[in-house]
């Protein structure tokens, strides 16, 4: 059985880096041991989407992990952990992950959730999206992984951005069944 306080949140180089980051903060009030590895891009883009630093973000984390290392736990199998979100996750590195490309510890992580039949969660992040997208996106479910777009719930009638944000990474977070709170239920 996997050790269900571990999860690794990856952060890719998409727009939208405020669902990783809002990631982080709601499982800090999660009894959730988080391991956070960032692509250069991801680094680059939370430069351009938020006034945060890189290491602002890695400090929300239980363990930050250098992209570049693949000796790092979680690119083992034997490191139980419950699993992988990529919150976002851009079209490169779910390319990657689909094709068992790990170049980087991002996708490396990744493939190893998928190889050891753990959780994998991606929030994809694209649009629109072109025949080889959605080639990959199977590929992916039929292996076993969650693509999750973050895809605004209007029933819950959201009035700002950080509602729509948090019920996104509410949904993500029930694929765990971690109950963050943030989640509007229909009732």
């Amino acid at each position: 059985m996997t050790d269900p306080s571990r999860l690794i949140v990856g952060i890719s180089g998409a727009s939208g880096v405020v669902y990783g980051i809002r990631l982080l903060e709601a499982l800090k009030a999660l009894p959730v041991e988080t391991h956070l590895v960032m692509t250069r891009t991801a680094e680059i883009t939370l430069a351009h989407e938020t006034d945060m630093k890189v290491s602002d973000v890695r400090r929300l984390a239980d363990v930050a992990y250098k992209i570049d290392d693949l000796a790092a736990a979680i690119s083992s199998g034997s490191y139980r952990t419950m699993g992988m979100i990529v919150a976002p996750c851009s079209m490169r590195s779910l390319s990657e992950i689909a094709h068992g490309i790990t170049s980087n510890l991002l996708t490396r992580a990744a493939d190893v959730v998928l190889k050891e039949r753990r959780k994998l969660v991606l929030v994809a992040r694209e649009t629109p999206l072109h025949a080889i997208h959605l080639r990959n996106m199977t590929t992916l479910a039929e292996m076993g992984a969650i693509i999750a777009p973050p895809v605004p719930a209007f029933y819950t009638r959201p009035t700002t951005l950080d509602d729509i944000i948090d019920h996104t990474v509410g949904r993500v977070l029930d694929l765990f069944d971690l109950d963050s709170g943030k989640v509007k239920r229909w009732s």
